[in-house]
C-alpha cells in the first residue's frame, strides 16, 4: 500500500479528531489507535508532524491528538524506535511547556504522555524534564506535576531520582509566589513522601535495598520549614489543605528529635485548619499522620498538645455525618483512628476526656463522645479492661437524656458492653432496664403526619433497635442468660413497660426454652429469694389478661401464652399437664386470625375457661385466695386500659367463684364495689360481669353484699356548707347506682336457674324498680340492660317450670317511656335498641298481651326505629353530648335494627297467622314507599325477616287461604326493580318466602321445594348489579312464578297494582308490570292495526324518557309483538324516521331481530330494495364547478334497520341461510356507499351526521358475527380491515383484507357468493366494479378457489377487466393474474401466454400516474416466473433483466422492492448462462448494499434475491453464505456478514476486485445514509482481508479520497464508518 494513502488517511483521521459527535470522535480514535498499533513509528510522527504544523490548533484538538499519543505509547511502548521516543519526549515536553499560562487539559495531556513513556525510559524522560527543572529558575507548573506523577507510577524508578530532584526543588520553593506553584510543589513533596515510605517499606523488591529513612530526611525536614513556616498560612484553602497533606506524609521522614522539636507547632497548625477550612477530612487524614509518627517513636512532648487535641477532635467526632457524603463518613473514621492511637499512649486521661464530655447535655456532644467511646470499647479492649467500672457508673448520664439520637447511641454502646463483659458487673442490670424501657416506647407520630427532622430518631426506629439489641443479647451472649432469667420477669407486670411484653417475652421463652431443655437448676425460679419478682398468681394474671387482647401492645397474646406455657411448673407444679394440652390450641387459633377475623367475644370466653381449669386443677384454696387477692390488688395497673380491666373483673368473678372461703369472697366483693371508678361505661360493666359470674357460686353472699352496699355511704350525698359540690356528687352518686343496677342484672343472668325465680321480685325487682322514675341517662341504660337480663333469666327457666311474670306490663310501660324521651331526629345512645332487647325479652313471658298494648308497642318501637335519619347523617353538636365517631355510628344503628327485627319476631311468635302477620306488617307497609333509600331499606329488610320467621313457625291445621297473599305481592314485588340494592335483594327475599307460605297453606309439605320458587334464590346476588337483562329476567321469572301460584281471586288486585307500576314513582319499578304488559299483548294484539303507528310513536316518545335498562327491553319486546301480527305497517313507519336513527329508533329496530322469521321477512324486503334502487345521486356543485354524490334516502335508511336488526343475537338462524345473499348484498353497497355524502335532513337544508359506507361496513361486519365467522372477524380486526373499507383512499386494501379472510377461513361459502357478485362487474357504477374486481383479485390468491372449481369464472373475469376503461381496475386485474401463482401455481402454465402478455403491457402502462400498474406488473411477474416453464421464459431473461436494473436505485421503495424480488425470480432461467452471471455480479454489490436499506421490505427482497441467486455467482462458500445467513427470520449481524464475504471474494474472484470496488466507491455518493455507511463499511473489511499482493488491483487513491469525502458527511453514522474503514489502513 503506497504510504501516501496511509498517510491521506491517518492526515484525514487527525482532522476529524476533534469531531462535534462523540461517537464518531470515539471512532476516530480509535482508528488512529489501531493504525497506531500496527505502524507506531508513522502513526506517532504523523501525530507529530500534524500538531507541529498547525501550533494554532484548537485546545480540545490537541488534547484528542495527545491522548492517543499517550494511548499508543501506553500499549506499543517496547515496539517504538529509541529516536521516535526521544522525538516524542521532546514533542511532550514542548506541548506541555509551550504556554506560560497553565491550561489544564492541554498540559495534562502532555504531561500524560511523559509519565507513559516514562514506565519505560525512566532516565531518557528524567534528561529532558530535568533539563526544564533547573536550579535558580522557577518551573513550569506542569513540569512539577508530570514529576510528582512520575513518582507514583514508578515508584522503583523515580525514588533514586529524588535526592537530586529534592536538592534542585528546595532552594526553588523560596521564589515560588504563586498559589498554584505553591500548590504544585506541595503536591509533589506529599507523593514523594509517598513513594519513599512505599519504597521503604518494600525494600525487598527495590532495586537499591541501600536506601534508608535518613537519606531523605535532611532535604524533607528543609522543605517542611518552608511548607509548615510559610505556606500552610495561606489565604487559599486549597493550597493550605495540599500543605497539610504534605506535611502529614513528610512527618514519618523527618529525624525524631526533629519531629520532637516540631509537634508543639504542628499539632496547633493543623487544629487550627478546622476553623479555616469546610472539607475537614484532608486534614485529619494528616494530623492522625502526624499523631501516627508520633507515637511510633515514643513522642514525649505530645502530653503538652493533648488537651488541644482532645478539644479539636472531640469537636470533629460531634459533627454531623452525611452517609450520602462519602468525605464526611471518611472524616469520622480518621478522627476515630486518632483516638485509637492516643489511647495507645495516654489511656487514662483519654477515658476521663470522654467521660466527662459524657456529662455535658449538648446533643452533638453527647453523640460524638459516644461514638469515640464505642469505638474504644470495639477496638481497644486490653486497654479498656481495667476501666469497666468506671465506664458502668459515667454511661448513667446520657442514659437519662432525652434525645432519641443520643439514646440510639448509648443503645449501641450497651450492645458493644454487652460483648465485652460489661453485664455481668454492677451496674448492669441498669442498662438491661434502659434496653426494655426503649422496647416500651410508644409511636412518636399520629397517622398521617411526618417528621420534619430528616435525621430524626422516631421512637419506632428506636424501639425496633431496642428489640433487637434485647434478642442479640438473649441469642448470641451466652454468659447473660443468668443475668436475664429470671430477672426479665421483673418488667412484665408494671404498666410502663406493657409495649415491651412481645419483646420481653420473646426473650423469656428463649431463656427459658434453653434452660429447661437442658434441665439446668436456674430454670426453677426461688420466688421468696428474688424479692424484687412479682409472685406466679401476678404473673399468671397479667399474661391471660395480655392473652384475652392478643392484638394489642404490639401483638403480645401469642408471645404471652407461649411464656405462660414455658413458665408452667415456675407457676405450680400442677398446671403443666394442662398447659401443654390446652395452651398450643389457643396459638393455633390466634396464627390464624387477624385483629378483625378474631371473634373477640369468644376467645375472651376461652381464655377465662382456661383459667377456670387451671384453678380447679392446682385444687388448692390458698392459692385461689391469693389469686383473687393479687388480682384485685392489680386492678389499679389497668386503670388507663378499661378494656382489659373489664376483662380482669371478670377473671375476679371466675376465681371466686371457685373460692369457698366466705370471708375472702365477701372481702374481695367488698374491694372490688368500693374501689370501683363508677364514672366509667365499661368499668360498670366489668363490674357488673365480675359480680354476676361470683354469684354461680355464691347467689346468698353476693345479694348480700350488694344489698349492704346498696345501704352503704357511697350512696349518701356529701354534704358541702355551700353545696358547691352538689351537682358532682350527683353524678357520681348516679354512676355508682347504675353499678348497682348492672350487678342485679348480671346476678339474675348468672345465678342457677333453680334459686334465681324466688329472688326476683323480693330481692332483684325490688332493689332496681325504685330507680325507674330516672332522668340520669346512665341508670336509664343500666336498667334497661338489668330488665332484659331478668326477662332472658326468667325465660330459661321457665323452660322447665311455670311462672306468671306480673310485673311484665308495667316494665314494658316503663321501656316506652324511655324510648319516647329520645330524640327523634338522631341516635346519640344504646337507648332505643337496648328498650327493644328488653321488650323482646319480655315478650315471651306470660300474661300475654292486649291488642291495644300490642300495638302501642309496635307503633312507638317501629316508628322511632324506620324514622331515624340515615347512618351518614351527622347530629347537631349539643351542649352535653358528643359527636359519636363513625365506627361506633355504625354500631348502634345495626344493633338498633337487629332489636327491632327481633321485637317484630316476638310479637308475631304470640300470634303465628295471617291476621297475625297483618297486624305487624300494618305498621311497615306505609315505609315501603317511602321516598328515602334508607326508610325503604329498613322496611323491606324487617318485612323479610317476619316474612322467613312466619315460614319458619308455620304450622296448618285447616285448609285455610292465606287472603292477604295478593296484597303482599302487589306492594313488594315492583321493589324488585328498587333503585337501591338493598331493597331489591330484601324484596326478592320476601317473594320468595310469601310464594313457600302459599305452598305450606295449599298443602305442601314442610320438604317441599318447588324448582321455579327456588329459581328465584339463583337470581338474588345478579340483582347487586342493575344489569337490564339480568333484571329483565328477574321479573319474567318473577312473573311466571306469580303467575303460576297465585288463586284467581286474587289474580285482579295484582295485576292492577302491576299496571299501575309502569309509572312508579321509582321508575325502576316498572319493571314487573311490563312483563305482564307483553302477555296481555300477545293475546290480544291482532286487531290493533289502525293503532299500530300511533302505539310505535307512543312507545319511541316513552322511551326516551325511560331511564331503566329493563324497562327499554320489555317495551323493544312490545314492538316485536307488534311487528310479529303487522309486518309491513311497522316497517314502513320505521324506515320514515329521520336519519340517522336516534337511540329509541335503533332500539325499535333491533328488537325485531328477536323473532327468526320476522327478521327473515325483513332481509329479503331489504336485499330487493337494495338491489332495485340507484344508491346515490350526483349533484352538479355551481359554487365548486365539480358534483358530489349524495346517498339515497331509502337505501340508506334500509341499511341502517339492517344493521340494527343484527345486531340482536336472536337474528342469526335467518342471517346464516342468507347469507351469501347478504354478504354480497352489503360487500357491494360498502363499494357503493364509499365517499358518497349524507343526504340532506328532511325539510332542512342541514345535511344528516351518518357516515354511509360506515353503515354499511358496520352492517357486513354484524353479519359476519352472526354467520359465527370468528376466525374472518379475529383476522379482519387486528388488520384494521374495517376502517380501510370505509374510506376512498384504503377502500381496496379493506376488500382485499376481506377477501383473504373469507377464503382463508370460510372457503366453502365463495361460490354462492362469487355467483352473487359476478353481475356487479359489469355495473355502470365504477365503485361497484372496483369493489369485485379488488374481491376477485384477492381470491385468486389462494388455493381454495381452484378446489372450489372458480378459477377459470375469476381468471376470465380478470382477463376482461385488463381493459376496463378505470385505471384502477386494471392494476387490480393485473394484481389478480399475479396472485395465480400464489393461490394455484399448477395453473400458471395453462395461462402462460396470457399472463407474460399482461404483465408485459403491464410495465409498458403509460396511463400510469403513480407507477401502480408497472409496480404491479413487476411484482406479479416476479411470482409467475416461479412456476413458468423455462421454454416459455428463456429467451426473455436478458431482456427482463435489462428492463428492471434502472429501477434497482429507484427512490420508491416498493417499485426497488419489486424490482429486487424479481431479479431474484429471474434467477432459475439464467443458470448457467454466462451472461446471465456477469448480469448477476454486475448488481451484486448494489444487492450487497442495500441489505442496510432503511426500508425493511428491501431488505427482505434482497435477501431473497441474493439466496435464491446464490449458485449463479459462481463460489461454493459465498453461496453457503448467502443461503444460510440470509434468512427472513435470522437477523443479520450486518458487519461480520462483509467481513466474511470480502473474504471469498478476494479468495475467489480476485481479477474483478477492481470492478468491485469501484462499484462500492460509487455508492459513496448514495442517497440513503445507510448505505453511504455500508460501502464504508464494505472497503473497510476489504482493505483489512487485503493480501499484499492483490492490493495492485485497487485504487486506493480513489478509496482514500472517497473515504476522505465520508468523513465530512453529514451523516454521523456514515462518519463513524469511514472512520473505522480508515483504521484498515496500515
Amino acid at each position: 500500500m503506497d504510504v501516501t494513502d496511509v498517510e491521506q488517511i491517518t492526515l484525514a483521521l487527525l482532522d476529524a479528531a476533534n469531531d462535534k459527535d462523540t461517537e464518531v470522535q470515539e471512532q476516530v480514535r480509535k482508528s488512529l489507535l489501531t493504525l497506531g498499533k500496527q505502524q507506531p513509528d508513522r502513526v506517532l510522527a504523523m501525530c507529530q508532524d500534524y500538531l507541529l504544523k498547525h501550533p494554532k490548533l484548537v485546545v480540545s484538538h490537541r488534547v484528542v491528538i495527545l491522548r492517543t499519543i499517550e494511548l499508543i505509547v501506553g500499549c506499543r511502548i517496547d515496539e517504538i524506535s529509541g529516536p521516535q521516543i526521544k522525538s516524542i519526549i521532546i514533542l511532550a515536553s514542548e506541548e506541555m511547556t509551550r504556554s506560560k499560562e497553565v491550561v489544564p487539559d492541554w498540559q495534562q495531556a502532555a504531561s500524560n504522555i511523559l509519565v507513559a513513556v516514562g514506565n519505560k525510559h525512566i532516565n531518557d524522560i528524567m534528561e529532558e524534564i530535568l533539563s526544564k527543572f533547573q536550579p535558580g529558575v522557577l518551573p513550569h507548573f506542569f513540569v512539577v506535576q508530570t514529576l510528582a506523577n512520575l513518582s507514583d507510577s514508578n515508584v522503583y524508578g523515580m525514588v533514586p531520582f529524588l535526592n537530586a530532584i529534592l536538592g534542585t526543588m528546595l532552594p526553588m520553593l523560596n521564589i515560588a509566589k504563586q498559589d498554584n506553584m505553591k500548590w504544585v510543589f506541595s503536591s509533589a513533596l506529599c507523593h514523594f513522601s509517598d513513594s519513599i515510605l512505599e519504597y521503604l517499606a518494600n525494600l525487598d523488591k527495590a532495586p537499591d535495598p541501600t536506601v534508608r529513612k535518613d537519606t531523605f530526611s535532611s532535604e524533607i525536614y528543609c522543605a517542611f520549614d518552608t511548607l509548615f513556616n510559610n505556606w500552610l498560612q495561606s489565604r487559599e484553602p486549597k493550597l493550605r489543605l495540599t500543605v497539610a497533606e504534605a506535611v502529614g506524609s513528610m512527618c514519618h521522614l523527618m529525624a525524631s528529635d526533629k519531629l520532637e522539636e516540631q509537634i508543639p507547632k504542628i499539632v496547633p497548625a493543623i487544629l487550627s485548619l478546622y476553623k479555616k477550612n469546610n472539607e475537614h477530612y484532608i486534614i485529619s487524614k494528616s494530623l492522625c499522620q502526624v499523631l501516627e509518627a508520633s507515637v511510633n517513636m515514643g513522642s514525649r512532648v505530645l502530653e503538652t498538645q493533648l488537651d488541644s487535641l482532645l478539644f479539636a477532635l472531640h469537636l470533629q467526632v460531634s459533627a454531623p455525618v452525611d452517609y450520602n457524603n462519602p468525605q464526611t463518613v471518611k472524616n469520622h473514621n480518621e478522627v476515630l483512628r486518632c483516638f485509637s492511637l492516643l489511647v495507645k499512649a495516654f489511656p487514662d486521661r483519654l477515658v476521663m476526656f470522654v467521660l466527662q464530655k459524657l456529662e455535658n447535655s449538648n446533643e452533638r456532644n453527647r453523640i460524638g463522645s459516644l461514638a469515640v467511646l464505642r469505638h474504644l470499647i470495639n477496638s481497644s479492649t486490653s486497654t479498656m479492661e481495667g476501666k469497666k467500672l468506671l465506664i458502668l457508673a459515667s454511661i448513667r448520664q446520657p442514659m437519662a437524656d432525652h434525645s432519641n439520637k443520643v439514646k440510639k447511641r448509648v443503645v449501641q454502646i450497651i450492645s458493644a458492653m454487652a460483648h465485652h463483659g460489661y453485664l455481668e458487673l454492677d451496674g448492669g442490670e441498669l442498662l438491661v432496664r434502659f434496653i426494655v424501657q426503649h422496647c416500651a416506647l410508644p409511636d412518636t407520630h399520629q397517622p398521617g403526619q411526618r417528621p420534619f427532622d430528616p435525621e430524626e430518631v422516631t421512637n419506632e426506629a428506636l424501639r425496633t433497635m431496642c428489640d433487637n439489641t434485647l434478642h442479640l443479647l438473649t441469642t448470641t451472649v451466652g454468659r447473660l442468660a443468668d443475668v436475664l432469667w429470671p430477672k426479665l420477669l421483673h418488667y412484665l407486670t408494671p404498666p410502663q413497660y406493657s409495649n415491651a411484653t412481645t419483646p420481653l417475652c420473646k426473650s423469656l421463652i428463649v431463656l427459658g426454652t434453653k434452660k429447661k431443655s437442658n434441665e439446668e437448676a436456674s430454670f426453677k425460679i426461688d420466688f421468696i429469694q428474688e424479692v424484687n419478682l412479682p409472685s406466679p398468681q401476678t404473673i399468671m394474671i397479667r399474661l391471660l389478661v395480655n392473652a384475652a387482647f392478643p392484638f394489642s401492645c404490639r401483638n403480645h397474646g401469642a408471645p404471652s401464652l407461649s411464656l405462660l406455657q414455658i413458665l408452667n411448673v415456675n407457676i405450680h407444679p400442677k398446671t403443666e399437664s394442662l398447659w401443654e394440652s390446652e395452651i398450643p390450641p389457643l396459638l393455633s387459633i390466634l396464627e390464624e386470625s387477624t385483629a378483625d377475623s378474631l371473634d373477640k367475644q369468644q376467645w375472651e370466653e376461652k381464655i377465662l375457661k382456661l383459667l377456670s381449669k387451671t384453678i380447679a386443677s392446682i385444687d388448692e384454696e390458698k392459692w385461689a385466695s391469693q389469686l383473687a387477692t393479687e388480682a384485685t390488688r392489680y386492678l389499679s395497673t389497668y386503670n388507663n386500659a378499661l378494656e382489659e380491666k373489664s376483662f380482669l373483673y371478670r377473671c375476679i368473678g371466675v376465681t371466686l367463684q371457685q373460692c369457698f372461703n366466705k370471708e375472702v369472697v365477701k372481702k374481695q366483693l367488698q374491694e372490688v364495689l368500693l374501689t370501683a371508678r363508677h364514672n366509667d361505661a365499661v368499668e360498670r360493666e366489668g363490674v357488673s360481669m365480675g359480680v354476676g359470674l361470683c354469684a354461680n357460686s355464691h347467689l346468698e353472699g353476693t345479694l348480700a353484699k350488694l344489698d349492704e352496699f346498696g345501704k352503704s355511704d357511697a350512696f349518701k350525698k356529701s354534704p358541702s356548707i355551700f353545696n358547691l359540690l352538689k351537682e358532682r356528687n350527683d353524678v357520681e352518686v348516679e354512676k355508682v347506682k347504675s353499678t348497682l343496677i348492672l350487678c342485679y342484672g348480671q346476678v339474675a343472668l348468672n345465678a342457677p336457674p333453680d334459686k334465681i325465680l324466688n329472688r326476683i321480685d323480693q330481692d332483684i325487682l325490688r332493689c332496681i324498680s325504685k330507680h325507674f322514675n330516672t332522668k340520669d341517662l346512665t341508670m336509664k341504660l343500666s336498667l334497661i340492660q338489668s330488665v332484659g337480663h331478668i326477662g332472658k333469666a326468667i325465660s330459661e327457666c321457665v323452660k322447665k317450670q311455670g311462672y306468671v311474670f306480673s310485673r311484665k306490663q308495667e316494665l314494658i310501660t316503663v321501656m316506652l317511656d324511655f324510648i319516647k324521651a329520645e330524640s327523634a331526629d338522631s341516635l346519640r345512645t344504646p337507648v332505643r335498641h337496648l328498650v327493644m332487647t328488653t321488650c323482646a325479652n319480655l315478650m315471651p313471658l306470660d300474661p300475654q298481651l292486649s291488642e291495644n298494648e300490642s300495638f302501642d308497642l309496635l307503633k312507638v318501637c317501629v316508628n322511632s326505629a324506620l324514622s331515624l335519619p340515615p347512618e351518614t347523617h351527622t347530629p347537631e353538636k349539643l351542649k352535653e353530648e358528643e359527636i359519636l365517631d363513625p365506627k361506633q355510628r355504625k354500631a348502634l344503628y345495626r344493633d338498633t335494627m337487629a332489636a327491632l327485627q327481633e321485637l317484630l319476631k316476638s310479637v308475631l311468635a304470640r300470634d303465628p297467622t295471617p291476621d297475625g302477620l297483618q297486624s305487624v306488617f300494618k305498621h311497615i307497609e306505609s315505609w315501603l314507599s317511602s321516598g328515602q333509600d334508607h326508610e325503604r331499606e329498613r322496611a323491606v329488610t324487617a318485612t323479610a325477616h317476619i316474612l322467613a320467621f312466619y315460614l319458619d313457625n308455620l304450622t296448618v291445621k285447616n285448609m285455610v287461604s292465606f287472603h292477604n297473599l295478593g296484597a303482599l305481592l302487589g306492594r313488594l314485588s315492583p321493589r324488585c326493580s328498587d333503585p337501591h340494592p338493598a331493597v331489591r335483594a330484601a324484596a326478592m327475599d320476601c317473594i320468595y318466602t310469601l310464594i313457600y307460605i302459599q305452598l305450606r297453606y295449599e298443602g305442601f309439605a314442610l320438604d317441599y321445594k318447588d324448582e321455579g320458587v327456588d329459581s328465584l334464590l339463583l337470581l338474588k346476588n345478579q340483582l347487586e348489579n342493575p344489569d337490564h337483562s339480568i333484571l329483565y329476567k328477574t321479573c319474567s321469572d318473577l312473573t311466571k312464578v306469580m303467575s303460576k301460584r297465585l288463586p284467581q281471586q286474587q289474580l285482579a288486585t295484582l295485576v292492577f297494582m302491576l299496571f299501575e307500576g309502569l309509572v312508579d314513582s321509582q321508575t325502576n319499578c316498572s319493571r314487573a308490570s311490563s312483563v305482564i304488559l307483553n302477555t296481555l299483548l300477545k293475546n290480544r294484539g291482532a286487531g290493533l292495526q289502525d293503532l299500530v303507528p300511533e302505539m310505535l310513536e307512543v312507545l319511541h316518545v316513552r322511551l326516551q324518557s325511560i331511564t331503566e335498562e329493563q324497562v327499554r327491553v320489555a317495551v323493544g319486546q312490545t314492538v316485536l309483538i307488534l311487528a310479529s301480527q303487522h309486518l309491513q305497517t311497522v316497517i314502513n313507519t320505521l324506515i320514515n324516521q329521520p336519519l340517522p336513527y336516534d337511540n329509541w329508533t335503533c332500539e325499535m329496530w333491533m328488537a325485531l331481530g328477536a323473532d327468526p322469521i320476522v327478521a327473515s321477512q325483513i332481509m329479503e324486503m331489504v336485499m330487493e330494495k337494495l338491489l332495485i334502487s340507484a344508491p346515490y345521486m350526483d349533484n352538479q356543485s355551481m359554487m365548486r364547478g365539480g358534483s358530489t354524490k349524495m346517498a339515497t334516502n331509502q337505501p340508506l335508511a334500509m341499511t341502517c334497520g339492517l344493521r340494527e336488526l343484527l345486531l340482536n343475537g336472536q337474528s342469526q338462524e335467518p342471517a346464516v341461510s342468507l347469507f351469501p345473499r347478504l354478504f354480497s348484498c352489503l360487500t357491494i353497497r360498502v363499494g357503493a356507499s364509499v365517499g358518497v355524502a349524507a343526504p340532506k335532513i328532511k325539510n332542512t337544508k342541514q345535511t344528516a351526521h351518518i357516515h354511509v359506507a360506515g353503515v354499511a361496513a358496520e352492517a357486513l361486519r354484524i353479519l359476519l358475527a352472526r354467520a359465527q365467522l370468528d376466525e374472518v372477524m379475529k383476522r379482519l380486526d387486528e388488520d384494521n380491515a374495517w376502517d380501510a373499507l370505509k374510506e376512498p383512499s384504503t377502500h381496496t386494501t379493506g376488500i382485499t383484507l376481506l377477501a383473504r379472510a373469507m377464503a382463508k377461513h370460510a372457503g366453502p361459502r365463495l361460490p354462492a357468493i362469487v355467483e352473487c357478485l359476478c353481475p356487479s362487474l359489469n355495473n355502470i357504477y365504477e365503485c361497484q366494479r372496483i369493489t369485485v374486481t379488488a374481491f376477485f383479485s384477492e381470491l385468486l390468491n389462494h388455493h381454495v378457489v381452484t378446489e372450489l372449481m372458480l378459477i377459470d369464472v375469476l381468471m376470465n373475469n380478470m382477463m376482461e377487466r385488463i381493459s376496463d376503461p378505470c385505471c384502477t381496475v386494471r392494476m387490480l386485474a393485473v394484481r389478480g393474474l399475479g396472485n395465480i401463482a400464489v393461490g394455484s401455481p399448477e395453473k400458471v402454465n395453462k395461462y402462460a401466454k396470457e399472463l407474460l402478455a399482461a404483465m408485459s403491457s403491464g410495465m409498458e402502462e403509460k396511463d400510469d400516474p403513480g407507477k401502480l400498474i408497472t409496480l404491479e406488473a413487476m411484482s406479479g411477474l416476479s411470482k409467475v416466473l416461479l412456476y413458468l416453464d423455462e421454454k416459455n421464459v428463456h429467451l426473455l431473461v436478458v431482456y427482463i433483466f435489462m428492463k428492471i436494473k434502472p429501477f434497482l436505485e429507484s427512490e420508491n421503495d416498493d417499485i426497488r422492492c419489486a424490482s429486487i424480488n424479481l431479479m431474484g425470480s429471474l434467477s432459475k432461467f439464467g443458470s448457467g448462462e454466462q451472461v446471465f452471471k456477469d448480469q448477476i455480479h454486475n448488481v451484486l454489490v448494489s444487492l450487497l448494499l442495500h441489505l442496510v436499506d432503511p426500508n425493511p421490505e428491501v431488505v427482505k427482497a434482497c435477501k431473497y434475491a441474493m439466496r435464491v441467486c446464490a449458485p449463479v455467482v459462481g463460489s461454493e462458500q459465498i453461496t453457503a453464505m448467502f443461503q444460510n445467513h440470509l434468512h427472513d427470520d435470522k437477523s443479520l449481524h450486518y458487519g461480520e456478514f462483509i467481513n466474511d464475504l470480502t473474504k471469498y471474494l478476494i479468495q475467489d474472484f480476485p481479477g474483478m476486485l477492481n470492478f468491485y470496488h469501484i462499484s462500492v466507491v460509487q455508492f459513496f455518493k448514495s442517497s440513503w445514509a445507510e448505505v453511504r455507511a455500508g460501502a464504508a463499511m464494505f472497503i473497510g473489511f476489504l482493505l483489512v482481508n487485503l493480501p499484499e499482493e492483490h492490493l495492485s488491483h485497487l485504487n486506493m487513491g480513489t478509496i482514500s479520497k472517497g473515504l476522505v469525502m465520508l468523513l465530512q458527511d453529514p451523516d454521523p453514522v456514515v462518519r463513524v464508518k469511514a472512520a473505522e474503514a480508515m483504521g484498515h489502513f496500515h
